[in-house]
C-alpha cells in the first residue's frame, strides 16, 4: 500500500528515560510571562519532539502539573527538564555569563531574519519567547546577542507563540543536525 500511515506502534518513540538519556540539541527555550497554559503545553511537546534540552518558565508563565498544560504537552512535562526561574531578565543574564547565545524571538530593528540565521554547532541557544500581547521585554532584547525574526508576509505579522516556538525550534533543529 502507497503511503500508509504508520500505527503508532511503529514510531519508534523513546521512553521518557531514553530521551533523558538521549544527547540533546543544544537549544533551551525561555518563556517569558506567557498567559496561556495551552501555549506552554504546546512549547513542551515541541521540546520534546526535537530534544531540547531545558524549558525555563517565567514570570506569570504557569508551571507544570497542571490540567491545561498537560492537555496540549501529553506527557511531555515528564520528559523535558523545566525549571521555573521569577525574572526573565536575571535568567537571561546568568545564562549569558554561562556563555550561552540568547536569541531573543521578536520584531525588532536590525533582527536577523530565521531564514538567514545560521547557529554554530558547537554553540548553546537560549531562545526567549515573550508574552503573547507585549512580547519579549525590551531589556531582553537589548542584551540578546541576536533577535531572531520569523518572516511574514500576510496582513498580521503575528504568531502565536507556540506556533513560533515551533517553526524556530524546528528551523535551528534542522540547521544544527545538517
Amino acid at each position: 500500500m502507497k503511503n500508509r500511515k504508520l500505527k503508532n506502534s511503529e514510531l519508534n518513540r523513546k521512553s521518557v528515560s531514553a530521551f533523558k538519556e538521549a544527547q540533546k540539541t543544544p537549544i533551551v527555550i525561555v518563556l517569558d510571562n506567557i498567559r496561556s497554559l495551552n501555549n506552554v503545553g504546546s512549547v513542551f511537546r515541541t521540546a520534546d519532539a526535537f530534544l531540547v534540552q531545558k524549558i525555563y518558565l517565567c514570570g506569570i508563565t504557569a508551571t507544570p502539573p497542571h490540567r491545561d498544560i498537560q492537555k496540549t504537552a501529553l506527557g511531555a512535562t515528564d520528559s523535558v527538564t523545566w525549571e521555573y526561574a521569577e525574572d526573565a531578565i536575571a535568567l537571561s543574564r546568568k545564562l549569558k555569563e554561562d556563555g550561552i547565545k540568547i536569541c531573543a524571538i521578536e520584531q525588532a530593528e536590525d533582527a536577523v531574519m530565521l531564514n538567514d540565521f545560521s547557529p554554530e554547532r558547537d554553540e548553546m541557544y537560549a531562545l526567549v519567547f515573550g508574552n503573547e500581547v507585549k512580547g519579549v521585554q525590551q531589556e531582553i532584547v537589548t542584551m540578546s546577542d541576536t533577535v531572531i525574526e520569523i518572516p511574514q508576509v500576510g496582513t498580521k505579522h503575528s504568531l502565536n507563540i507556540s506556533v513560533s516556538a515551533g517553526v524556530v525550534v524546528w528551523d535551528l533543529f534542522s540547521k544544527i543536525n545538517k
